[in-house]
């Protein structure tokens, strides 16, 4: 009787939080980061392309954009027309830009991103403890076909093909969840742990690194006795989220001097750094 009650709560768990990454729909940037249609029949007219970037620059200032491109620009998209927020990226499949998108994961068929990054990562841990589960209870029965005990060539049969593909799936998932659960003790994404996001003063892998506690309340939310369910309680909008940066400058024992060079990033000029933020990053 227990091990039917952990199998069908396992089983449970697996399904909905599932069914919770295929079904929850990305979250786009809110409206003020879209061109209003005065800004956007404005920025279109508008033939000269040193303007285009000062409206642009303009629009940029009211929003709490920190990120940049690579040299420096403020990062635009073009299909969506939009000023990204800060770990916002367009995707290819589903046509639009995704606050905090991880990447886009064929097993949903969804794309995984703030909205659904949490169940996500349940989906895979729960994955894992039902593949073990279903290797454990089938391995002795595997020990009594080893040693000749089991006769029955049916039973043999599927105590070897539910033994391997469990096996199987367990190693899989085991390298893919130990993937993401590095990926949420630094707070980066997938698509950070390629390329670091790039700020006013440079790129900076560990940008959004606030420590391993908050790293995971960002992901999970402060009240524990909701992390491993399949509810949202991830802190935040999508929109913002805290630097290490901008807390480290916050604290009167650390200067700029000493920050940058912890970093290992040389601060650039004031003079470059105005310059190149009127850079555009058009993305398709």
């Amino acid at each position: 009787v227990a091990y039917l009650v952990i199998f069908h709560i396992l089983f449970v768990l697996f399904v909905w939080t599932y069914w919770k990454s295929v079904f929850t729909l990305p979250i786009q940037p809110g409206k003020k980061f879209h061109m209003s249609y005065a800004d956007q029949e404005r920025y279109e007219n508008e033939e000269r392309p040193e303007v285009q970037r000062q409206i642009l620059a303009e629009i940029a200032r009211k929003l709490p954009v920190y990120t940049r491109t690579g040299n420096g620009g403020i990062r635009f998209c073009d299909r969506c027309q939009l000023i990204k927020p800060d770990r916002c990226h367009h995707c290819s499949v589903c046509a639009m830009c995704v606050l905090k998108m991880d990447h886009h994961c064929p097993w949903v068929n969804n794309c995984i991103g703030f909205s659904n990054y949490k169940f996500f990562l349940l989906f895979l841990a729960y994955s894992l403890l039902y593949c073990l589960y279903i290797a454990a209870t089938v391995f002795k029965y595997f020990i009594k076909y080893w040693t000749g005990e089991l006769t029955n060539g049916r039973s043999k049969f599927h105590i070897l093909f539910l033994l391997l593909v469990a096996i199987m799936f367990f190693v899989s998932l085991m390298f893919l969840f130990g993937y993401h659960c590095w990926l949420v003790s630094r707070n980066r994404s997938t698509l950070e742990a390629f390329s670091a996001p790039v700020f006013q003063n440079g790129p900076d892998k560990n940008g959004f690194n606030l420590g391993f506690v908050k790293n995971l309340q960002q992901v999970f939310g402060e009240e524990k006795k909701l992390w491993l369910l399949p509810i949202a309680s991830s802190q935040g909008d999508g929109h913002f989220f805290p630097m290490r940066a901008l807390s480290e400058a916050r604290n009167p024992l650390l200067t700029n001097e000493e920050q940058w060079e912890e970093d290992g990033i040389d601060e650039e000029p004031q003079g470059s750094g105005e310059a190149s933020s009127l850079a555009i990053e058009r993305e398709t």
